[in-house]
């Protein structure tokens, strides 16, 4: 690290690249700080700042780590806030941190764009044909009560990607237009067709 920073020091000196512009210093600082601290932690270090903290939560409640990062280091920055009667330094300070936390999420969990479906048809039989046969996909189906008529009802719970979720809703209208079907972004999938749940386990020990 000592390097790199005097390395840079060296090209590019020791005036900020970006002058006059708190706005695009915080926005630009928070991802390259984001990147930083996903290498740190790639290493199983830390930075040591608030990010200890931040992993040890981590480690017992399964937060996501930039999200804990985002709470610890936003209490510090309001106490801040509180104790100095200064807005300016502070708003920015926030942006940082907010960036900071989605990007060490983002990367240590990845871009992940599948889709959880509920389907509630009454032509199931071709739907869930349509899901196996023409995506290769599985799914599970439960059954369910009509909250209004109390009628019996089955619903398909699947998981595909984000260009599949297109195709299957193609054809679920085609099937039966009169369906219902609720799409929900996942934070992530792990299992048969996805991640393995074991890399998963395996690298947050």
């Amino acid at each position: 690290t000592a390097i790199f920073v005097d390395g840079l020091t060296y090209l590019y000196g020791t005036e900020p690249l970006v002058q006059n512009d708190a706005l695009l210093s915080s926005i630009f600082g928070g991802l390259f700080l984001g990147v930083g601290l996903r290498l740190i932690f790639k290493s199983r270090a830390t930075s040591g700042g608030t990010d200890i903290v931040a992993m040890m939560i981590s480690k017992y409640t399964r937060y996501p780590v930039g999200q804990l990062m985002i709470m610890v280091d936003s209490v510090i920055v309001l106490l801040g806030l509180i104790i100095f009667q200064d807005w300016k330094i502070p708003l920015y300070s926030l942006i940082v941190i907010f960036i900071t936390g989605k990007v060490v999420d983002t990367i240590l969990e990845g871009m992940n764009y599948d889709k959880v479906l509920f389907i509630v048809s009454d032509k199931m039989e071709e739907i869930r044909q349509k899901i196996i046969v023409d995506l290769n996909r599985g799914g599970t189906i439960m059954n369910g009560e009509g909250l209004y008529n109390n009628s019996e009802k089955q619903i398909i719970f699947t998981v595909v990607n984000r260009r599949e979720t297109v195709m299957l809703q193609d054809y679920i209208n085609e099937i039966d237009p009169k369906a219902f079907v609720t799409v929900l972004n996942s934070n992530e999938i792990l299992g048969n067709g996805f991640r393995s749940l074991r890399d998963k386990v395996t690298e947050a020990v």
